[in-house]
C-alpha cells in the first residue's frame, strides 16, 4: 500500500515517471491498480476528454500531433492516450509511442502514451478509461484519445470521450460506409482531412447530408476541412472542439458524465461478478463438472450460467 501511495502522490504532482509506472500497472492488470484508480479518482473530472477516431490513412496521428501543438501556444496542458493493435511479437503496442509525435517528449505540459488492445474485442483497450483517470489526475486540461481504426467497434469512444471528433479523408473509398458503421451517430466534430486533395468538396457535401437528415438535433456537427501535415484548419478544428465543449457545459455535460458514469458502473458490476462466479466455482471445483456437462449435451451455457447466478446469489 506505501508503493501505491507513493505512485499516486507522484501522479498528483505530475511527476511523468510515476505516471508512466502507475499506467504500466493498470495494463498489466496488477492488482495495485484497482487501488491507485480508486484514491486518484476524487481528483477526476477536470480534463476534457476528446475522441479522436476515423477509418486507417485518415491521418489521424498527425491530426493529432498538429492539435497537441495547437494546444501548447494556448497554453493548455495535454495528455495522448493511442491505442494501437496489438504486436503479434511483443504483445506491446505495434506502433510503440508514435515516432511523429517524439518532440513533445521533452515538454512537462505534454504526456503521450501507446497501448496495445492485447486483443481486446472493440477498439478501446480494455485498461483506456482508467490511464485516462490517472492523465486527468494528473493535471492535464485536456486528454486525447486515437482508436486504431474505423469501424463498428469504434462507437465505444463514446464511453469515455465527451467531444468524439470522426477524421476522414477524400479518395479512401471507405470514408461514407465509415460512417453508415455507426460514426454517424457519435460524431460531434467530423473532419475532412487531406484537403488539398480533388473531391475534398464532394466529401464534405456528402457529409453534410447526411448530417441533414437528422435536422432536430440540439448540436449540429460541424464539418471542418483539414489539411494536418501542414497544420492548415487545425485551430479552426479547435475552435469547434471548444464551441462544443462550452455546449456541453451549459447542461449537456452533465447528461454525458452521467451516462459514461453508469456505463463504467455497469462494465465494473459485470466484471466483478463474472470474477466472483468464476472463483467460486473454481475453489468448489464445479468449474470442470459443468464443462463437462455442456460437453455431453446434458445442459446448454446459458441454462448453466443462470443457475449458476441464481445458485451464488442464494447463497449470499
Amino acid at each position: 500500500m506505501t508503493e501505491v501511495k507513493e505512485l499516486t502522490a507522484g501522479v498528483l504532482k505530475n511527476d511523468r515517471r510515476l505516471i508512466a509506472k502507475t499506467i504500466t500497472l493498470i495494463e498489466n492488470n496488477a492488482p495495485e491498480a484497482r487501488k491507485a484508480i480508486s484514491i486518484l479518482y476524487q481528483h477526476t473530472g477536470r480534463a476534457h476528454i476528446i475522441g479522436i477516431t476515423g477509418p486507417p490513412g485518415s491521418g489521424k496521428s498527425t491530426l493529432i500531433e498538429k492539435l497537441v501543438e495547437e494546444l501548447r501556444t494556448r497554453d493548455e496542458s495535454v495528455g495522448v492516450v493511442a491505442v494501437d493493435p496489438t504486436s503479434p511479437f511483443t504483445g506491446g503496442a505495434f506502433l510503440g509511442d508514435r515516432v511523429r509525435m517524439q518532440k513533445h517528449s521533452t515538454d512537462d505540459g505534454v504526456f503521450i502514451r501507446s497501448m496495445a488492445t492485447r486483443n481486446n474485442p472493440g477498439a478501446l483497450a480494455k485498461a483506456t478509461k482508467d490511464v485516462v483517470k490517472v492523465l486527468d489526475a494528473s493535471g492535464k486540461n485536456v486528454v486525447i484519445i486515437e482508436t486504431v481504426g474505423a469501424g463498428q467497434s469504434e462507437v465505444d469512444i463514446i464511453k469515455i470521450a465527451q467531444t468524439t471528433v470522426v477524421v476522414l479523408a477524400p479518395g479512401l473509398g471507405d470514408d461514407i460506409q465509415a460512417i453508415k458503421a455507426g460514426m454517424m451517430e457519435i460524431g460531434d466534430i467530423f473532419v475532412v482531412n487531406k484537403a488539398d486533395r480533388e473531391n475534398v468538396n464532394r466529401t464534405v457535401s456528402d457529409i453534410e447530408a447526411m448530417l441533414n437528415m437528422n435536422p432536430e438535433a440540439k448540436w449540429r456537427p460541424p464539418v471542418v476541412k483539414t489539411t494536418a501535415i501542414t497544420g492548415e484548419g487545425t485551430p479552426e478544428l479547435l475552435d469547434k472542439i471548444n464551441e462544443h465543449k462550452n455546449y456541453l457545459e451549459s447542461g449537456a455535460l452533465k447528461i454525458r458524465r452521467r451516462q459514461i458514469i453508469q456505463t463504467e458502473l455497469v462494465e465494473a458490476i459485470r466484471e466483478k461478478a463474472t470474477e466472483s462466479i468464476v472463483n467460486y466455482l473454481k475453489q468448489r471445483g464445479k468449474l470442470d463438472d459443468i464443462v463437462d456437462k455442456i460437453l455431453m449435451r446434458k445442459t446448454d451455457p446459458y441454462s448453466a450460467a443462470d443457475r449458476l447466478l441464481a445458485q451464488r446469489l442464494k447463497e449470499d
